[in-house]
């Protein structure tokens, strides 16, 4: 099994933003409608490489009465091998492997025979590419899979044809047509050029596997570059060179929003190694281009040392001033009052006064970063006219489109190649250092490679959201929720919607699920920018209700888990992209099972358990901890989850797994604060990482399901903090109500 990187051009595909990106009823999963592909379609999108079949399987997807034509897979056939090309940015989640695993699971491929190639940026080839919302597989799945079965169809063909036999007596397995009756079989290799001169079939007449029927989906596939990273082989974007290239470091302003007045660049330019310095005004979208000061040097030692030395005077006259604790203040003032309603059902006001028992709290959770391993960075080169570049990131088309703006140029006239990142989370999804590093190489004449400092990508992040909810919650004799009102406290940077990330949604649990529910939203004006982090929205709304549940069931003097199950209720679809209740309650009781819940634990020992559903996957985890004098030892999560068919099992437990690593790292330490307009926080020192010894052991268990798979990059991290919370609470008592826990006292052992 070998990989190839290769990329090359594309076009702009639509933003992704956090909005889109959030869980629950607006959830990523998309319905691709299959249509028919006639011949002169299909002569458009394929061609003959080398006497072998070369096949771009496309799709009409329906938007009202029309019909537009998005390509879905790629496949390459020919004497020396088969080729299967990944269309979506590699950032960690094992796209590159498990999006060929697709194709070749229809196309009855053996794995060790299959080369991934990392395709090119082809909007018109291959649809939309992107790395977010947890997309990939739930987008692609149908194309991808139809696209191996036409291929695999037009292969039986050309082999039933040359034995002169009916297709219906021959089958393939293992890069094999195989004609049991007469001892023979051919290798796919072997029938490439006359396969390709068959009639494409109609997608709609294939007969697709059964899950019971893969061969490959499923099984444990090792990542496709696992070996190249393994040898530190130069994969990601802060690996690349160029001949001539030069290094550049950008200085923007702390407070967003301030412009460069002076600076001592004559100073900067004189020294060792600096090649230029010079001031760039901005473009006036705080997405593509600030205003700052640019160095170029020889090399990336020379430019950093340069930076430090730079003296700039800014004009902050239209720069933030946020403040964290002035935001706390007025949360605390605003919780005491209402504001306008995202969810109003039956009478939450009657259900609070004939309540026989009542619990309250006010929850907060605090601003943080991406953190990504490999700071942001891109290499350009400005040339001709034409722009060149090498960028690790989540929207290579939309970073064409906007690089081309920046510098003057049609995106006709920009290449992007497609690099891995060393790490996303949402914050790759925004290209302000790919613009940067375009609006540089337009100067400098020659190649650049322009690197953040770690410093600089905890300065000028796109945050995820902090936020405030008053939670009010009433049960009646038997112990069951009756009411239940959220005053939640947002930002906004407009004035009219919230940050990206931080708006709540009306399908926010539990609406629906209880009949008397009030959720209103007030944003406070915020400058800084916010945008789309794991599991935007779903990241912190799943801390608060179910760690409110937990509070409500305790004051009833409840089991939470027995609460849990009751508010869910019997099974059924709650719209047409929402939960299913039954698909709900059934990963609940799987990881309840598995963590032995309700067995008897050491004193000062506690589980929690919570749910959520998020990118439309069922998430249940049971956390169990101890306490000693606020220092937590978690030693366990179970982690239950039903995202339909599995495609790679290693892949899958890695992302359950890394989701509850990132989740306990994030609600333990990490908290950025912000006065002046200015983060307090500029490097891990501050911003405390999870550390080794403190992981937990993760035991991951998927349920067997028919439906629709969707996305695993995201949804396993929301019950994380509330699975925990709430089992410091059982453990000893203590009800955390403040993310991260730090605020509270409390740190892992």
């Amino acid at each position: 099994m070998t990989a190839l990187n290769y990329a090359d051009i594309g076009d702009v595909v639509p933003t992704v933003t956090g909005e889109h990106a959030m869980a629950s009823d607006a959830n990523a999963t998309t319905d691709l409608l299959v249509g028919r592909l006639d011949r002169r379609q299909f002569l458009k999108l394929t061609g003959l490489v080398g006497g072998g079949l070369m096949l771009s399987f496309t799709m009409p997807r329906a938007f009202g009465n029309s019909a537009a034509l998005q390509p879905n897979g790629y496949i390459k056939i020919d004497a020396t091998g088969i080729l299967i090309y990944a269309k979506n940015p590699e950032i960690g989640q094992g796209v590159k492997t498990s999006l060929p695993m697709i194709v070749a699971e229809e196309l009855d491929a053996a794995w060790e025979d299959v080369e991934v190639v990392q395709s090119t940026i082809d909007q018109s080839l291959y649809g939309v590419q992107f790395a977010g919302g947890s997309m990939s597989i739930p987008m692609n799945w149908d194309a991808l899979r139809r696209s191996g079965a036409t291929a695999r169809a037009m292969l039986l063909g050309a082999a039933a044809k040359r034995w002169g036999v009916e297709p219906s007596s021959i089958s393939t397995r293992d890069s094999h047509v195989i004609h049991a009756a007469r001892g023979r079989k051919l290798a796919y290799t072997e029938l490439a050029a006359e396969a390709a001169a068959m009639p494409v079939p109609n997608p709609q007449s294939l007969t697709l596997k059964k899950r019971d029927q893969f061969r490959l989906l499923g099984k444990r596939i090792t990542g496709v570059d696992n070996e190249a990273l393994v040898r530190g082989e130069p994969l990601f974007g802060i690996d690349q060179t160029l001949p001539g290239m030069k290094y550049a470091v950008y200085q923007k302003c702390p407070a967003i929003g301030g412009k460069v007045a002076s600076a001592n660049l004559d100073a900067i330019k004189a020294m060792p190694g600096v090649r230029d310095a010079f001031v760039l005004e901005g473009n006036g979208n705080a997405g593509e281009l600030l205003p700052g000061v640019a160095i170029i040097a020889d090399n990336t030692y020379s430019a950093i040392q340069a930076k430090r030395a730079l003296k700039v005077e800014w004009d902050e006259s239209d720069a933030s001033k946020d403040s964290w604790s002035h935001a706390k203040a007025e949360a605390e003032r605003l919780r005491h009052g209402s504001g306008p309603q995202v969810v109003n059902t039956g009478d939450v006001d009657a259900a609070f006064a004939s309540g026989a028992n009542r619990a309250s709290g006010f929850y907060t959770y605090h601003f943080v970063s991406h953190a990504t391993l490999e700071p942001q960075n891109c290499t350009a080169w400005f040339k001709d006219g034409k722009l060149e570049l090498w960028a690790p990131t989540q929207t290579p088309a939309q970073g064409i489109g906007s690089a081309a703006k920046v510098v003057g140029i049609s995106p006709s006239n920009v290449t992007l190649h497609q690099l891995r990142c060393g790490g996303g989370f949402g914050r790759r999804l925004y290209n302000d250092f790919t613009c940067e590093a375009a609006a540089i190489a337009k100067r400098a004449g020659v190649p650049i490679k322009l690197q953040w400092t770690r410093e600089d990508d905890m300065a000028y992040d796109l945050y995820r959201a902090g936020g405030f909810h008053q939670m009010d919650g009433a049960v009646d004799d038997d112990g069951k929720i009756t009411g239940w009102r959220d005053r939640f406290i947002t930002f906004t940077n407009d004035g009219s919607r919230p940050v990206s990330g931080g708006g709540i949604h009306p399908g926010v649990f539990p609406a629906g699920l209880v009949d008397n529910v009030r959720v209103e939203q007030t944003a406070l004006p915020w400058s800084n920018r916010c945008a789309a982090w794991r599991a935007p929205g779903s990241n912190v709304f799943g801390f608060v209700v179910q760690s409110f549940l937990d509070e409500l069931a305790h004051a009833a003097g409840r089991d939470s888990l027995e609460v849990l199950l009751e508010v869910l209720g019997e099974p059924r679809q709650m719209g047409r992209r929402g939960m299913h209740t039954g698909r709900a309650a059934g990963v609940v009781k799987l990881a309840a099972k598995e963590a032995g819940w309700g067995r008897e634990l050491s004193d000062g020992h506690g589980m929690g358990v919570a749910f959520y559903y998020s990118h439309a996957g069922h998430i249940a985890e049971v956390a169990e901890v101890s306490v000693n004098q606020k220092q937590v030892n978690v030693h366990k999560v179970t982690v239950a989850a039903d995202v339909g068919p599995i495609v790679n099992l290693s892949g899958a437990e890695n992302q359950m797994q890394g989701s509850v690593v990132d989740g306990l790292s994030t609600m333990t330490g990490l908290s950025v604060t912000f006065e002046n307009g200015r983060v307090q926080q500029s490097n891990f020192d501050r911003y405390p990482m999870l550390k080794m010894p403190s992981t937990p052991e993760v035991a991951v268990h998927f349920v067997d399901s028919d439906y629709p798979p969707t996305g695993l990059g995201e949804p396993a991290l929301p019950p994380l903090a509330p699975a925990v919370c709430n089992a410091i609470f059982a453990a000893c008592g203590h009800r955390i109500r403040t993310l991260p826990i730090s605020e509270e006292g409390f740190s892992l052992a």
